[in-house]
């Protein structure tokens, strides 16, 4: 199955991280930069596992996602950049 974005996940979906692109609909190019530069110190980096721990309800915006034994709380269109090969539900 080839990679989906991060943003596309629901809680309790497990993935490995394939790549964090630098590219998005939702952000222009100096801001989407930024998001994924951001991201990839904090550790969201290619081979990494990954778990949507939970959704707020109603729109599921921010959702909280565990990387290794840290919990972050992302806005999807930041989740967007992220691209997970799923290995769970």
């Amino acid at each position: 199955m080839p990679p989906i974005s991060l943003a596309a996940l629901h809680k309790g979906a497990r993935g490995l991280i394939a790549d964090v692109r630098n590219d998005s609909q939702s952000l222009g190019d100096e801001a989407q930069s930024t998001v994924s530069r951001r991201l990839l110190e904090l550790g969201f980096v290619p081979g990494e596992s990954i778990v949507v721990v939970d959704e707020i309800w109603p729109g599921g915006d921010p959702m909280a996602v565990r990387l290794g034994n840290t919990t972050f709380a992302l806005r999807r269109r930041e989740a967007s950049a992220v691209m997970v090969e799923t290995t769970g539900p």
